[in-house]
């Protein structure tokens, strides 16, 4: 826990450069990791970092408190993460694929012998649909209708770009689990 969150904002509202420093040090590296999630490369997640942070300096007096300040300003974050795909023009890429035929069972990924950074690795490397919808259901929390709202995309996209991101993963993970197997038969040979 961070120091007192109300000091904090109150010290962002009266736009003290102290206060600003401690609400980014204590928030920064969280809310880069969902950067990450969200965007192929480290610059462009700096980028998003850094607007998202104006934007919250710029709007600290829009916070209420009625929730914990670490979701008001991972809502930023996201928000902006969506915005700089939207401009990028990648989501053109988001087509309704209902006749998407490689579904993966309803069982759960199987994620144990997976490094975080294994995982966020094969996450980036999705499409930027699937990646997007991916982190916004399976990490965010949201629903598709709220997904689709976000994203300018029907529902039913929004449920087959997730399919189809749950597909690509497992088609990974299943290929790096196979990988690794050969490797260490290898070793013992």
């Amino acid at each position: 826990m961070i120091e007192n969150e109300q000091d904090l904002v109150n010290g962002c509202r009266r736009r003290e450069r102290t206060a600003q420093k401690r609400l980014y040090d204590a928030f920064a590296g969280r809310m880069f990791a969902i950067c990450l999630r969200y965007l192929k490369n480290r610059a462009d997640a700096e980028d998003v970092l850094q607007d998202a942070f104006v934007k919250i300096y710029e709007n600290i007096d829009s916070y209420r408190g009625d929730s914990p300040l670490q979701y008001w300003i991972k809502s930023i974050v996201v928000n902006t993460a969506l915005k700089h795909i939207r401009k990028q023009k990648n989501t053109m890429e988001l087509d309704d694929v209902h006749s998407y035929d490689n579904h993966v069972a309803d069982s759960e990924f199987t994620l144990s012998g997976f490094q975080m950074q294994q995982l966020l690795g094969f996450i980036q490397e999705l499409p930027t649909g699937c990646q997007t919808v991916f982190n916004l259901y399976a990490i965010e929390g949201y629903q598709h209708n709220e997904i689709a709202e976000l994203m300018g995309i029907s529902e039913g996209t929004s449920k087959s770009q997730y399919s189809r991101a749950r597909t690509l993963l497992q088609q990974k993970l299943n290929k790096e689990q196979r990988f690794d197997n050969e490797s260490v038969r290898k070793t013992q040979i």
